[in-house]
């Protein structure tokens, strides 16, 4: 048995690891999340250990550069990206390597994984309800951005954190029987990420020293597809009873 507990507020696809996200009104889940998301990152070429991947805890500038189609905007896999000056290039080009490598100090290698380069698991939820309790605890008005969520869940029962009490359960998107659904693992602990502006990559540590006041540095939750299928925004949710 299932119950409804919300709707799908928005959608974000991510295409290249810790730069600025797309939003969408539809997209594809398959067994390794949203079509197109998180399939590439750059990897630092000095790094020898297990997580080579470059992110905007190194480089706060990574989240201004912006991801976008030239052409056709209906496919997963983007063509160019848009630096934080506004200079359009190609991003398999040897310029936009160079680019980012400049800006490291180091030099970096795009690396394209057909399965995605995720943290902990290919899907990741919020709701409305917990991004809003942890503004008002830090005193900012937080874009949700900063999250980075694949899912932006908003809940009918208005309660901040409710996501915890997924752990365990399954996520229905949809009214269709057949419709996807996501096993839901464990709970999102934060990284210096959600300090940084979407739009300025300035830091602030009140929004992660908020969460770890409120719910010991966790916001948000994680999942693994179970069952693949379409999704659009405004989409009831449901969860297993």
């Amino acid at each position: 048995m299932k119950h409804e507990i919300g709707r799908i507020k928005a959608i974000f696809r991510y295409p290249v690891k810790s730069m600025a996200g797309m939003e969408l009104t539809a997209a594809k889940l398959g067994f390794h999340g949203i079509e197109g998301d998180r399939r590439f990152a750059f990897r630092r070429m000095t790094e020898q250990g297990g997580m080579p991947w470059l992110t905007a805890s190194r480089l706060p500038e990574m989240i201004l550069f912006k991801p976008f189609h030239q052409q056709n905007i209906d496919d997963p896999v983007l063509s160019h990206v848009r630096t934080p000056e506004g200079i359009s290039l190609e991003l398999r080009s040897m310029e936009l390597s160079l680019e980012i490598s400049r800006r490291l100090g180091s030099e970096v290698q795009l690396m394209h994984l057909r399965n995605g380069i995720f943290d902990e698991a290919s899907v990741s939820l919020i709701s409305n309800e917990t991004i809003s309790k942890i503004e008002k605890v830090s005193e900012l008005s937080l874009d949700i951005r900063r999250f980075r969520p694949n899912f932006l869940i908003e809940t009918n029962s208005g309660n901040p954190f409710e996501e915890d009490s997924w752990i365990g359960r399954t996520f229905f998107f949809g009214e269709e029987p057949d419709g996807p659904t996501v096993s839901l693992t464990l709970r999102d602990k934060r990284c210096v990420m959600v300090n940084f502006d979407p739009d300025t990559a300035r830091s602030d540590p009140n929004v992660m020293k908020s969460i770890i006041k409120l719910n010991e540095n966790n916001a948000g939750v994680y999942g693994t597809v179970t069952k693949v299928g379409n999704i659009m925004v405004g989409d009831k949710v449901y969860l297993s009873d």
